[in-house]
């Protein structure tokens, strides 16, 4: 199977307006999608659009108008075909994410890595995630280098209220292999003021190693969801500048699930 785990670091380092520095370790799946049915078949805890502990929800995930009940790739597939890429026979793709535990879901970010049939890499979505359920799709459509991605494109996405909406995002992922190494920068311009890394090891996915990890890594999600608004909390004392979320309808573009405080205003 291609499927796996990884057993990861994530590390947040704010250098503007004001220094802020922590990491926290987690786990994230990481999914062959023609093999989730496989996997939920022989993990008795992890299932496929079902009550479990650990769940695969294909409506967590990029979702096109129309194509609610579809799965996962489906729906990918037809994302990328709307965008110019035809998705080929045979192709292979991985999705790095995060389960529901528990029927709960907090997503920050997922990695879709899409292969032709003899594994070759051909292109990549970030799917961004924020607390109000919204989601936007970053296109690569092509590799940088050698299984390497990289994209540097306007935010227009309301992640923080802490960051401002007309920042941009500098990604650079390497396709996940033994290890899992991706970097996302926030930029002003040529000036750097955030930066992200999600690094780790690849595991196998087995009943065993996911059951360890429902010990070392209780409730995963909630852990997220807890250290995201403990560390807003934070940021609030040192008094960076909040942006509100219906300040700015126009930069916050291209967004999946749109909150009502933008519903009907973006372009």
């Amino acid at each position: 199977m291609n499927s796996c785990l990884y057993e990861c670091s994530v590390m947040h380092h704010r250098l503007s307006p004001k220094e802020h520095h922590f990491r926290y370790r987690i786990f994230m799946l990481a999914l062959d999608l023609d093999e989730i049915d496989d996997l939920a078949a022989r993990i008795p805890f992890l299932s496929r659009n079902r009550r479990n502990l650990y769940e695969f929800r294909d409506r967590d995930h990029l979702t096109l108008p129309g194509f609610e009940r579809a799965s996962v790739k489906e729906n990918l597939v037809g994302y990328l075909a709307q965008n110019g890429i035809r998705f080929p026979v045979g192709g292979r793709i991985t999705l790095v994410t995060l389960p529901r535990v528990f029927g709960y879901i907090f997503n920050p970010i997922s990695f879709y890595f899409c292969a032709d049939a003899a594994g070759t890499p051909l292109c990549a979505v970030v799917q961004v995630g924020n607390t109000f359920r919204e989601m936007k799709p970053y296109l690569f459509c092509e590799p940088s280098g050698e299984n390497a991605f990289r994209l540097t494109t306007p935010k227009h996405f309301y992640v923080s209220p802490f960051s401002a909406l007309d920042l941009a995002f500098d990604f650079k992922l390497r396709v996940p292999s033994e290890r899992l190494d991706i970097h996302i920068d926030d930029r002003d311009g040529e000036q750097c003021v955030l930066v992200t890394a999600l690094t780790g090891d690849r595991v196998p996915l087995t009943a065993a190693r996911l059951a360890w990890f429902t010990l070392k890594y209780p409730l995963i999600t909630l852990r997220v969801i807890g250290l995201i608004h403990w560390h807003a909390l934070l940021l609030w004392a040192k008094r960076l500048p909040f942006h509100r979320k219906a300040a700015h309808p126009e930069l916050q573009r291209g967004v999946f699930n749109p909150h009502a405080s933008i519903a009907g205003k973006t372009p």
